[in-house]
């Protein structure tokens, strides 16, 4: 078996194909073979030049001049099961007889629409930027019922690549995740996920869990919305044990060498440790606590936006903001978001005005009626592309969590 990568186009070689032989020349000239194999040999070169030269995956940070992204799809989605834990311990009171009334059921085709046109229209502008976009496979109408071993659900059918794929470099890691709604989430990424790692990518899958009862807090899911937030910031329970690692990328925030975490209702500690082990000592993973009382996403939280500036969501204050501060750091609080009270977001709050897609170091990506968020970055000196999303919002993510970063210009570097 040969290995392209260890020929010398500057010296004369042999290679033994069989009982055939390519000679090569100092010019890359053949000497004797037959031509499709020389071209065959030639084509193995140029591909592995250009991997060499340009990755197709990576991305060492949040604001490094964007290439490409991957921006989700919400065609077919449907609402969780009421009776699942994920909903007993992590959807608001306020929401839960709407979900009793709808669960399992597909969202409001209407709805549903205008969320996919906000994706669609995310896309054009993504690209009228300058950055290839990607798109999973568009789901089906149907919310399909399924069985494993150890628990039984119906498929939510959404596709929000944040929550599911974290790139860490130039390998693309595929979260395990902890919602048992979104167990075959995966699949709808994986055709990109097979080119990325045909053209050269690191592609991981993390241990999936079994998603077991052992595996969540049953008891706490069970109890008043009031108690269960007191047990969170009090005693430090989740609606997920540490049975087994689980995790959402979206609780982990890249800033170069150094890499921040939280626990939440998805991200156990088993979670963060697996990162640390897989990813090693080239990275720091430095693990945050909030002043949250429903934790679920770190991108909601903190988001540093650029070489030692940090965007902090007041309403949940980051225990460890020390770190920041030590190292010189700016520190800005964002502003409240302006989703009014009539608008639905069953499954997240008006801070995902905050939840922004940086383009680079002076361009953000920010929801058209954010309009307070917008005043803030200009302020910094960073321009705001606006776009419509509210009825992605509902669905579940802002504009961060709608998208996953595949490729950024830049290299590794250490910030802190």
């Amino acid at each position: 078996m040969i290995s392209i990568r260890r020929i010398n186009f500057s010296k004369m070689l042999r290679i033994g194909f069989g009982s055939s032989t390519i000679r090569l020349a100092k010019n890359g000239s053949l000497r004797s073979c037959a031509s499709s194999r020389f071209l065959l040999l030639k084509r193995a070169f140029t591909i592995d030049r250009q991997l060499k030269s340009d990755p197709v995956v990576c991305s060492h940070n949040e604001w490094d001049p964007l290439e490409e992204v991957i921006v989700g799809r919400a065609d077919g989605a449907y609402f969780p099961p009421a009776e699942s834990v994920e909903v007993k311990a992590c959807i608001s009171e306020k929401h839960l007889n709407f979900f009793k009334q709808n669960g399992r059921k597909p969202f409001s085709l209407e709805f549903v629409k205008k969320a996919c046109e906000e994706l669609d229209n995310l896309s054009n502008v993504l690209k009228q930027e300058g950055v290839t976009v990607r798109r999973p496979v568009k789901l089906s109408n149907e919310g399909k019922f399924f069985e494993t071993p150890d628990f039984s659900s119906s498929s939510m059918q959404i596709a929000i690549p944040r929550d599911l794929l974290l790139v860490v470099g130039d390998e693309i890691i595929e979260a395990p995740m902890a919602w048992r709604s979104r167990f075959f989430e995966y699949r709808l990424y994986r055709p990109l996920l097979k080119e990325y790692f045909d053209k050269g990518a690191k592609w991981t899958t993390a241990p999936k869990p079994l998603m077991s009862d052992d595996l969540y807090d049953l008891e706490y899911a069970e109890k008043r919305e009031r108690e269960r937030h007191s047990l969170t910031l009090e005693k430090k329970r989740f609606m997920t044990t540490e049975h087994e690692p689980c995790f959402d990328a979206a609780d982990f925030w890249k800033a170069g060498s150094d890499i921040f975490a939280q626990r939440s209702q998805v991200t156990n500690l088993k979670g963060i440790e697996w990162m640390r082990r897989h990813l090693g000592e080239k990275y720091n993973i430095h693990v945050l606590s909030f002043g949250d009382a429903n934790p679920k996403h770190i991108d909601a939280s903190l988001l540093i936006i650029g070489p030692g500036l940090v965007l902090v969501n007041p309403s949940k204050p980051c225990h460890q903001l020390d770190i920041f501060k030590k190292a010189g750091w700016k520190i800005v609080e964002a502003p409240n978001g302006t989703t009014p009270a009539s608008h639905p977001l069953w499954f997240s709050s008006s801070w995902l005005s905050i939840n922004v897609l940086m383009l680079d170091e002076k361009r953000v990506v920010v929801e058209e009626q954010e309009t307070p968020t917008q005043k803030m970055f200009e302020k910094l000196g960073i321009q705001c592309v606006k776009v419509p999303l509210r009825h992605a919002y509902s669905l579940g993510g802002g504009l961060h969590c709608w998208t996953c970063d595949v490729r950024r210009r830049g290299k590794l570097e250490s910030y802190l």
